[in-house]
């Protein structure tokens, strides 16, 4: 009778959703995904007044994205009528079914302009509306190293790899041909050859800095910042958390490995430009290891987390460690997190977070030189940090088997999802793809690795997106930031010229080239 009774009053409407104020369903729509809320328009024109408005869907993508992406991309219309006339549940859709990019090269080079050298393994971060650009590595210098003991046990061929390395490109070849003729692999010495010593050349200490605001295609004009710190490395990483920079370790020209932890603040003066400080951030007592080539990003307003990387004397790590800032940002924290199962070792991939609570590692190159293509995901809560594993076959995506990377870039872009640039494969060809991970709407708790349907359901998440305009190199071991806007990617230096031969300098070459990639909406 109960049940009868239940029944009547929601046909009759006076316990049905239908009684509902229109700010509560404003909310409970609020909590849905996309799908649910578009099902929800069709039941009755009420609802789908309420389920497609423009504050409704300004309100999902400012959930979903991000205040400061949603106010960028605002900003980037070139009038408030332009915006109107692109409804939010438009822009919405537009940009979780994109599809292509559009690269454009920024500026051609002027001999009255003074430029940043051509480099790779440096760091370029967005940060208070600027592009800045720090070390990393390049040709033409001496590079002593004591590593090359791992390589190969003969003391004689150790002794004849450390010096000039420069013009010395067929002397190298024949060394190591020497090394394979005594047992040693020519191919598996080449390439732990070029991960330690990547990119062969001098280490820069060099900052330059470029104001982009919110005019993502002018012409950029760089300007050389004088800081004097921190020394000069590459392979090191450099995050944005707030304002700030956060630099931790690296490789010099030597071949030390750095561990040190720095903190820098971009300044805008509106006569003197640009000015950027550092500091060297008291850690106390406990900090990783030294090392370089790992990967790094931002996972909070104040957190930093690393992983693996090369060590001292060559060896590949498998650790993460996470830096908390202090409230004043005048020291930070390091805390080493364990967790089974984790990440196996490896060197030149990446770490992204993708919105608050999922952080994403890629690729990289294996303990056993082999170029990696699996994928992690790190959550971390107060007092709880776990790694979880995302099992995916590759025959299942189209062109799927060029995946597998190395030094390539990924980025978090708006939407959630993350942007893959470049790298290189096991055979060190290098290159020009762009491909898009969407795992925002995945349980990861529900997903199990022996289940075929959670396989195809993981490979379906992979895209390629065609390229369009201008077309930039291969490279690898390049470095990519996106704006406030996460619809703008820019992308500097690294490694260029196709297939890296050791014995040719033409696979030597590195790359001074900036160039942007813009997410096609179609609007």
């Amino acid at each position: 009778m109960a049940e009868t009774s239940t029944t009547t009053s929601f046909i009759n409407g006076s316990s049905s959703i239908a009684s509902l104020a229109a700010d509560h369903l404003f909310t409970i729509l609020l909590l849905l995904p996309m799908d649910s809320i578009l099902s929800f328009a069709m039941t009755c024109k009420k609802f789908r007044y309420l389920a497609t408005s423009d504050i409704l869907w300004e309100s999902v993508c400012r959930r979903d994205w991000g205040n400061t992406a949603v106010d960028a991309l605002k900003s980037s219309f070139h009038d408030d009528e332009q915006r109107r006339l692109i409804p939010w549940i438009r822009l919405y859709k537009q940009v979780s079914r994109v599809d292509s990019v559009c690269c454009y090269k920024l500026a051609e080079p002027d001999p009255d302009l003074v430029l940043p050298v051509p480099r790779a393994s440096h760091s370029l971060n967005f940060v208070s509306g600027c592009l800045v650009l720090f070390g990393g590595g390049y040709e033409g210098a001496v590079i002593v190293s004591f590593e090359f003991s791992k390589i190969s046990t003969n003391s004689i061929i150790c002794l004849t790899l450390v010096g000039y390395l420069e013009n010395h490109i067929h002397d190298m070849k024949n060394t190591a041909f020497y090394g394979a003729s005594s047992g040693f692999g020519f191919s598996k010495m080449i390439s732990e050859l070029f991960e330690l010593l990547l990119p062969l050349g001098r280490d820069l200490d060099d900052t330059w800095a470029v104001y982009i605001g919110n005019n993502s295609q002018n012409m950029l004009k760089w300007q050389k910042i004088q800081t004097g710190t921190p020394s000069g490395r590459f392979g090191h990483t450099c995050v944005v958390i707030e304002n700030y920079l956060v630099l931790f370790g690296g490789i010099n020209e030597r071949g030390d490995r750095h561990s040190d932890t720095w903190l820098g603040q971009v300044s805008l003066h509106e006569n003197l430009g640009i000015s950027l400080s550092w500091q060297l951030l008291d850690v106390g007592s406990t900090s990783p290891p030294p090392r370089g080539a790992h990967a790094a990003c931002c996972i909070s307003s104040r957190k930093m987390v690393i992983h693996g990387g090369i060590g001292l004397n060559g060896v590949r790590l498998d650790d993460t460690w996470i830096i908390e800032l202090s409230e004043n940002r005048c020291y930070g924290t390091w805390r080493k997190i364990v967790s089974h199962p984790s990440p196996p070792a490896r060197s030149g991939h990446s770490l992204t977070c993708i919105g608050e609570t999922q952080t994403i590692l890629f690729g990289g190159r294996g303990l056993g030189y082999e170029v990696l293509n699996d994928i992690w995901v790190l959550h971390v809560t107060e007092g709880y940090s776990k790694w979880v594993q995302i099992f995916y076959e590759l025959q299942n995506i189209p062109a799927g088997v060029s995946l597998p990377r190395v030094g390539h870039s990924a980025t978090s872009i708006i939407g959630g999802r993350l942007l893959i640039h470049g790298g290189e494969d096991s055979l060190r060809h290098r290159k020009d793809d762009f491909w898009v991970l969407d795992i925002s709407h995945i349980s990861l708790e529900k997903m199990h690795p022996t289940r075929l349907n959670s396989k195809r359901m993981l490979a379906n998440k992979w895209r390629r997106l065609k390229p369009e305009g201008y077309k930039p190199g291969c490279r690898s071991f390049h470095r990519a930031c996106v704006d406030d806007s996460g619809r703008y990617l820019y992308v500097f230096g690294g490694m260029v010229d196709g297939l890296l031969q050791p014995a040719e300098p033409v696979g030597l070459r590195f790359d001074g080239e900036l160039f942007l990639v813009e997410l096609v909406l179609q609007l």
